[in-house]
């Protein structure tokens, strides 16, 4: 079996379809499969805002493609940029896509061309997220169990996966052998989307609770725990979904290996460390509720952040499609990404 068979690559949920953006609706699975049409720049917007389509390489996907839809109608882009740009703060992708957009919008590309660049984006993520598979399955010793966390699979991405990718072409290459999924309160992307991607794709593994995690670590039962990645700072601190820096504590204290796979655009060497990321706080009824209905009692508050920093010195490797970093520091970025 090759490390890209395709029985654990199934899933495309960012799909352009000439005149409109087809998102895979990731508020709704693991119950409905359903498809939203996304017919102008603002409905992509309210996308990306409201969850619908997450994961910081997809959403910069999205972006691209709602810029595009808004050259092909005459919509003036400006406000188009403004917009889509304010819509998640903490997801340097979605910046990185934009600006790329808007350069070739300074250099006078018209609707079409920039629909190939739109295109060229979401290729070119499928591409580094397969070069990620191979690289960061390759780090990996036969026979391992590994934990992962919130969903960083076809999902979140052009396809394949960034920390998910490596675990597909862990499994495929028989290099890994236990697979567990992080819960991830309070959307529960491990549980609703990371499950559903691994079933799918016939990939055993176990769902565990997030504050199982230090007790699973002590089991001996997993040796890495890999996850993605929102913004990566020019020292390698790295922001991902919240609970990220205390797995990476633990996994520090129980000598298990810490791996943080993304892509390039991931990177921001303009950001000099982790204490410089914006994390974005959302709206505290998240936390108070499940699925919609209030689970915690009337007058309680909660404090609701979506992003932590784990530090680069609890960081073992940042596997991107450029190659990877092992024990990351501000040199070591450097010299990889300038």
């Amino acid at each position: 079996m090759t490390a890209f068979d395709p029985t654990h690559d199934s899933i495309r949920a960012v799909q352009w379809r000439g005149d409109h953006l087809c998102l895979l609706d990731q508020r709704l699975l693991p119950g409905e499969e359903r498809w939203i049409e996304c017919r102008n720049a603002a409905q992509v917007t309210t996308a990306i805002r409201d969850l619908a389509v997450r994961g910081a390489p997809a959403i910069g996907i999205a972006a691209a493609w709602g810029v595009a839809m808004a050259a092909q109608q005459g919509v003036t882009l400006e406000p188009v940029l403004a917009d889509l740009r304010a819509a998640r703060p903490t997801a340097v992708n979605l910046m990185w896509a934009l600006d790329r957009m808007k350069r070739r919008i300074v250099a006078g590309a018209d609707g079409d061309a920039l629909l190939r660049e739109a295109q060229a984006i979401q290729d070119e993520d499928l591409a580094a997220n397969r070069k990620m598979g191979e690289l960061g399955a390759a780090l990996i010793a036969p026979g391992s169990g590994v934990l992962t966390h919130c969903n960083t699979g076809s999902l979140a991405t052009a396809g394949y996966g960034t920390a998910l990718g490596v675990i597909r072409a862990g499994v495929a290459a028989g290099r890994i052998a236990r697979v567990y999924a992080g819960e991830t309160r309070p959307w529960q992307q491990g549980a609703r989307l990371t499950m559903w991607e691994l079933v799918r794709d016939g990939i055993p593994a176990q769902l565990i609770a997030d504050s199982a995690a230090a007790h699973l670590m002590k089991s001996g039962a997993v040796q890495w725990v890999i996850v993605g990645a929102d913004r990566i700072a020019a020292n390698g601190d790295t922001a991902n979904k919240i609970g990220t820096y205390q797995l990476a504590i633990a996994a520090k204290y129980h000598g298990v290996k810490f791996m943080v796979v993304a892509p390039s655009s991931t990177v921001d060497m303009a950001t000099g460390t982790g204490e410089e990321i914006e994390i974005e706080l959302r709206d505290a009824a998240e936390l108070l509720s499940t699925a919609g209905s209030r689970t915690v009692v009337e007058g309680a508050q909660a404090w609701n952040p979506v992003f932590d920093v784990a530090p680069a010195e609890l960081i073992d490797a940042i596997v991107t499609e450029r190659g990877v970093i092992e024990r990351p520091n501000s040199l070591a970025m450097q010299a990889m990404f300038g």
